[in-house]
């Protein structure tokens, strides 16, 4: 696997973060697989990190109320 650049700190997350790619990417509609992803396009790929930002935010805000 390459090295991304992105080091997650806490290492037993890993599985939830994938978790949360795809279903992230399963939302806006990119076909995500496990492994190499090369092939998407740019604005594939920001759509699922976009999509994954919108969650958090909205789970931060909703356990604010």
């Amino acid at each position: 696997m390459a090295n991304s650049g992105n080091k997650i700190v806490v290492p037993e997350a890993r599985d939830a973060m994938n978790k949360f790619k795809m279903e992230a990417a399963s939302e806006v509609g990119v076909n995500l697989k496990q492994g190499y992803n090369g092939d998407l396009t740019s604005k594939q790929a920001g759509s699922i990190g976009g999509q994954m930002v919108k969650k958090m935010i909205k789970s931060y805000e909703d356990s604010m109320k």
